[in-house]
């Protein structure tokens, strides 16, 4: 149900931040929303619209706040966004996350499990649609940070308004809304918020951001613009992706998992048009999504100069006639996992998916692992063209320590394994 502009004038000011809310489902209508709410001004001021917009069009609002165990705060934090919660109504759940057990980037680890732990509840509690509290202030720290990493058009872009992660779709409906208008809604509320210390901690990057922008303001450089221009670069990007799936229709050969991308061509390829789709099949492989650092790539280009096979990011890369062959490196793939449901697909290493295409009253467990040496029991693995590195991390089936089929490999005996998206898509989806 969309809001009409009769139901929005009794709201005065408010209108335009609840419309807000309104335009972040598009076409979709749901029944129940999650709302990530931390304490702080952005998303008390979320939760307190969304319980405002879903009263007017009949939706069930719950809340959610993930504590990381990183500061002794969150849990007086959670306790009052469940008060809140409370007297409006609405249900709300804590999530805990053991921070403390982190390695290396904690704030990545943190920001992964926050949205791994909400996903998993919004689906355990039948809600496909979550709302986060990013602001326009966030869009332009996060430019700014960005810019100080020499960050490209992809990273200095604007987060996306609405995207799909782990099986629930988000939303940010607050992107273009000012930080200081938020916490004027609150007030004009009468709602309370709680201010996270570490945000003036000027040894962390985020606040440092934010009195940089002060210091910009004189030259007209102030979050509005930067919003304005990580706009622009998300547009400029989605240009991009668009130019890059379209020359991997174009060039780009697929083989069972593998993705051979020429270094000649003709017409040629673009150099940045080339840089993307070398880091879209790296992350297309690995299975995670996510291209390799930028020293990498480069390692990548100097090492192949010297050799005719590297390794990067859990992929083998191997010269080939006029191109570059891009597989799934053996020792970086997924381990054994246990197939119980055969009537069910079962994923593995993030982009394969195996199914029984005829039911062999096999009982017990059924496992699925990586081919590795056992190819030497495929008597026909030659035929199917593929190196023996690419067969090698295809998956298998076994029972017990006996292999039962090897799809890729050409032993089918009943199973069956794709690639769970093409790579022209892929290429959009990123």
């Amino acid at each position: 149900m969309r809001l009409s502009s009769e139901q929005l004038i009794p709201l005065g000011n408010d209108g335009s931040l609840i419309h807000s809310i309104d335009t972040a489902f598009l076409t979709s209508e749901p029944k129940k929303i999650g709302v990530a709410v931390s304490g702080g001004g952005d998303s008390m001021a979320l939760l307190h619209m969304c319980i405002w917009w879903a009263n007017l069009v009949g939706v069930t609002v719950e809340a959610v706040t993930v504590d990381h165990g990183l500061r002794a705060e969150a849990a007086d934090e959670a306790a009052v966004v469940a008060a809140f919660c409370k007297d409006q109504g609405v249900s709300h759940s804590v999530l805990n996350w053991d921070g403390a057990l982190a390695e290396g980037n904690v704030q990545a680890a943190a920001r992964e499990a926050r949205y791994a732990l909400m996903a998993g509840w919004a689906k355990s509690r039948g809600i496909a649609h979550m709302m986060l509290g990013h602001t326009a202030d966030d869009i332009a720290e996060t430019f700014l940070m960005r810019l100080a990493r020499t960050s490209g058009v992809d990273g200095l872009a604007a987060m996306d308004a609405r995207f799909d992660r782990d099986g629930v779709k988000w939303a940010r409906p607050l992107w273009e809304q000012p930080r200081a208008q938020l916490r004027n809604y609150l007030r004009r509320h009468d709602v309370g918020w709680v201010e996270d210390p570490s945000n003036e901690d000027l040894s962390q990057t985020r606040p440092k951001a934010r009195k940089i922008l002060n210091a910009l303001a004189p030259l007209g450089i102030d979050v509005g613009t930067l919003k304005s221009t990580a706009a622009f670069l998300s547009s400029a990007r989605s240009a991009l992706q668009c130019w890059a799936a379209d020359e991997a229709r174009r060039v780009v050969t697929f083989e069972h998992g593998d993705v051979i991308i020429p270094t000649r061509s003709c017409p040629p390829v673009h150099t940045e048009i080339e840089r993307r789709l070398q880091l879209a099949a790296i992350g297309y492989i690995n299975g995670e999504g996510y291209p390799p650092r930028k020293m990498a790539l480069n390692y990548l280009d100097v090492a192949l100069l010297k050799q005719d096979r590297h390794t990067v990011a859990g992929c083998f890369v191997t010269k080939v006639d006029g191109g570059l062959r891009y597989s799934r490196e053996l020792n970086a793939v997924e381990g054994p996992i246990v197939w119980s449901n055969r009537n069910v697909a079962k994923i593995w290493d993030g982009r394969w998916s195996l199914s029984e295409d005829q039911n062999h009253d096999r009982a017990g467990d059924l496992t699925i692992r990586a081919l590795g040496d056992t190819m030497k029991d495929v008597p026909d693995w030659c035929e199917s063209g593929l190196p023996r590195a690419s067969l090698m991390a295809s998956p298998a089936v076994f029972d017990g320590e006996t292999l039962i089929a090897a799809p890729v490999a050409g032993l089918q005996n009943g199973f069956s394994a794709r690639i769970v998206a093409d790579f022209a898509s892929f290429l959009l989806s990123r």
